[in-house]
């Protein structure tokens, strides 16, 4: 096994978007190769087959890769909650909550578990993609960073850099990123690339001689184009810009201060007649056609902030004119009754009114439900996923007045009811809702939406096509020959062991 690390000048260099490309590319010369992550922060999580939690990013490389998403592909993934604390989730399986300034009391632990992993795909593919976190040369970091330059050391491998041009300071950027690191790490460099680029690329074309005079060692692969339409998905649930797109009917999505799973909204990008909105305030929701209310990792909080800002009673008088209100997984929850969480389970510990615009109530249990499910939706199915604490019920003294379950759900063999439709009031704790063509076109027929075009392809091509044109645009501007001597020169790239 080879092994490839791509690290970063910066967070949001594009260190996601190249591991992605760089996979579908790799997997196009016929090579089994697979992405990992270290340790991962992000409250955009999925679900494995297993029922483990890895984050979203992995698991959209390992689409991009061709295998199937494991644990293994990010066997630390930390779900910040508030409060500077985050819960662990370690090989898949949740943890205890952890604050901030105690994690790196874990390192060794977590680190075992990282090299452990590393060793798992020596002999299960021909080349391991790891992504980089942040800088690999936050030097106050740097001596208990199992993310950047520890893992690539371990297998030996080797690394590209990648600098953001959009944040300015590009040359300062690789150069100062690459004087900064220790002389053993310099030595496993193969080379750089600019990425996000606007306008003119012939503008650039300077570039190689500047950087000659300074990484005379270290090969320029060359500049990449910023592309829009080529972004598979926000890693970041916190991004203010996070799966804004689209123009006509308001989709209003409430960004809630510990928002998760954001990308649940990135499906209506296919369609015409939907503009995908996040909002903060009352105001925003003036000329919604429908609301939806996403994921949350501390749900009871969350709740708490829909109160405090007006958004609450202004979403309660919007479903009163008719107006499409969807709740997924915390979501879902903030539109019962009530909800309970006498321990603080879920985040904040206590019981509070829900928006009661569905006749369910909810309590939290230690327990996480983490599980991988077939979605059905009149003739079509998908797959779904579900990732929550609490366990919702319907109230028997609503039971008859015209509600019913959203959809149902294949789990193994068995058929199952899943979520609540209450009239025009929907929630689910489903993950991968609004992947479903015919739910969207649903959705958009039940708020009046005058102009809406659903796309002619499903979300899972359209996954597939990008993925596709991500490696084109690597072949089109980037000169890997370096990566290609890499991969084809024998050797001996055997573990270095660390303590």
């Amino acid at each position: 096994m080879k092994a490839l690390s791509v690290l970063g000048t910066s967070s949001n260099a594009g260190k996601s978007w190249m591991v992605t490309a760089l996979g579908a590319w790799l997997r196009r010369q016929g090579l089994k190769v697979v992405p990992f992550k270290a340790q991962n922060m992000s409250n955009n999580s999925y679900v494995t087959l297993e029922g483990g939690e890895i984050g979203r990013a992995q698991a959209v490389q390992a689409a991009a890769c061709g295998v199937r998403p494991v644990a293994e592909h990010n066997p630390v993934l930390l779900k910040p909650c508030g409060n500077s604390t985050s819960q662990l989730i370690l090989l898949g399986e949740p943890q205890e909550h952890i604050k901030a300034r105690d994690y790196y009391h874990h390192i060794d632990r977590v680190w075992d578990a990282v090299r452990d992993t590393l060793d798992y795909w020596r002999d299960r593919c021909d080349i391991l993609l790891l992504e980089g976190a942040g800088s690999p040369v936050e030097l106050n970091l740097m001596h208990r960073d199992i993310v950047n330059l520890r893992p690539v050391a371990y297998l030996n491998g080797r690394w590209v850099l990648v600098g953001d041009i959009e944040r300015g300071g590009v040359f300062a950027q690789i150069i100062g990123t690459h004087a900064l690191m220790p002389a053993s790490a310099r030595s496993q460099g193969l080379g750089f690339i600019v990425n996000k680029f606007r306008g003119d690329l012939s503008l650039f074309d300077d570039a190689r001689h500047h950087f000659a005079q300074h990484l005379p060692h270290l090969d320029f692969w060359g500049t990449l184009p910023y592309r829009g339409d080529l972004q598979p998905e926000s890693e970041d649930s916190l991004c203010a810009t996070a799966e804004e797109s689209g123009n006509g009917a308001t989709f209003a999505w409430i960004r809630f201060p510990h928002l998760s799973n954001s990308q649940d909204s990135q499906p209506w990008q296919l369609d015409r007649g939907i503009r995908t909105h996040w909002v903060k305030t009352p105001d925003e929701l003036t000329d919604a056609h429908a609301i939806i209310l996403p994921g949350s990792k501390n749900t009871i909080q969350d709740l708490h902030w829909l109160w405090q800002t007006g958004l609450a009673p202004a979403i309660q008088q919007v479903a009163q004119r008719g107006i499409p209100i969807v709740g997924i997984c915390g979501g879902y929850q903030m539109l019962g009754q009530t909800l309970s969480d006498p321990t603080g389970t879920a985040g904040t510990a206590g019981e509070v009114q829900g928006l009661g615009l569905l006749p369910i109530a909810t309590q939290f249990y230690p327990t996480k439900a983490v599980r991988q499910v077939t979605a059905l939706w009149d003739s079509e199915t998908w797959m779904a996923y579900e990732i929550h604490m609490g366990r919702t019920q319907w109230l028997e003294l609503n039971s008859g007045n015209n509600v019913n379950a959203l959809l149902n759900i294949q789990n193994h063999s068995t058929i199952e009811p899943e979520g609540t439709r209450h009239g025009h009031i929907w929630g689910t704790y489903l993950h991968g809702l609004f992947e479903s063509t015919h739910v969207r076109q649903t959705l958009a027929h039940l708020a009046h939406v005058p102009h809406y075009r659903p796309s002619a392809i499903s979300w899972q091509d359209h996954q597939s096509s990008l993925y596709n044109t991500m490696a084109d645009v690597l072949d089109q501007h980037l000169d890997l020959t370096s990566l290609d001597s890499y991969l084809n020169t024998p050797g001996d790239y055997s573990c270095r062991h660390f303590s």
